[in-house]
């Protein structure tokens, strides 16, 4: 029997030789200057994400994933971030990774001249270059995902992100990789439910790992979440937040299926009007929905 391909692994090569080709083009101490000039607030991105009280979705940007192909043909990140903006967002991923999700910091750089909400660069960061990168375009947050790094690296990696003003989501699948997060010292934990190495989706590892999380960390469910009920259940056992994509990328309406999924007003709200408070926040979510 042929052994099943480890797409993760191929991910990390491709992102190594894509950042060596980058480091060519643009050297460190040039890509260092210019990420200088920005100013990102990892802060609010934690503080949104821990937030009680209210649903915490961080919406999400792509073009294409692995499992599902195209997503969006005619993809207009710029659109999709103002639309998750006024349908209540508390942050916005944005996939830069342009080998197997079309995506491109570029992307990134537009979106942040877009929405003001808090920014996370979703990719494979396996290099502290990409760290300059995702500052330099806009970003307020990177993703690191356990899995694809070693133990030093991901402690390295994390305190460089600190040093730069960047907030930290650190992504884990199972309970082996929880307790390197935990001793790594991360704040912000995200439990992918979709395993990266076969693609197959299991909700159930939120609910595994929902009881072995710290106090004072902010835990995040990521993928395959589909209804408010999902929502309701995963709160309950202690997430604080929901990162969401192909729900709302495959939604011809991105912002009224954000808003029926948080249990916030009616579908169709126009572009120009918005859900709620400053930065297009919504409204507390209906008495039904508790989120301690």
């Amino acid at each position: 029997m042929t052994a099943a391909p480890d797409l993760l692994r191929a991910i990390v090569a491709a992102t190594g030789r894509i950042t060596a080709v980058r480091r060519e083009r643009e050297p460190q101490a040039a890509l260092e200057t210019r990420a200088a000039q920005a100013s990102p607030d990892g802060a609010r991105f934690e503080r949104e994400l821990g937030a009680a009280g209210r649903v915490n979705v961080i919406a999400e940007c792509k073009r294409r994933s692995p499992s599902r192909g195209v997503l969006a043909p005619a993809y207009d990140p710029v659109r999709l971030a103002r639309l998750y903006e006024q349908g209540g967002a508390a942050a916005i991923s944005i996939l830069t990774e342009p080998t197997f999700f079309d995506g491109a910091l570029e992307h990134l750089t537009a979106v942040r001249h877009a929405v003001r909400l808090p920014l996370l660069r979703k990719d494979f960061l396996v290099d502290e270059y990409q760290l300059f990168e995702a500052r330099a375009a806009g970003a307020d947050a990177v993703l690191l995902i356990v899995a694809a790094l070693d133990q030093p690296d991901l402690v390295r990696l994390q305190a460089r992100a600190w040093e730069l003003g960047l907030a930290t989501l650190v992504e884990v699948h199972d309970e082996t990789e929880l307790a390197r997060a935990v001793d790594a010292g991360a704040r912000l934990v995200g439990v992918n439910n979709r395993n990266l190495r076969t693609l197959a989706v299991d909700v159930d590892a939120s609910y595994r790992l929902a009881a072995k999380m710290p106090a004072g960390v902010v835990a995040v469910s990521e993928s395959g979440l589909q209804s408010r009920a999902d929502l309701e259940r995963l709160a309950a056992a202690g997430y604080r937040a929901f990162l969401i994509g192909e729900r709302f990328m495959t939604d011809p309406d991105p912002a009224g299926a954000m808003r029926a999924l948080m249990g916030i007003g009616d579908r169709g709200l126009g572009i120009g009007q918005h859900a709620g408070v400053e930065g297009g926040r919504p409204p507390s979510p209906d008495p039904g929905f508790r989120v301690s």
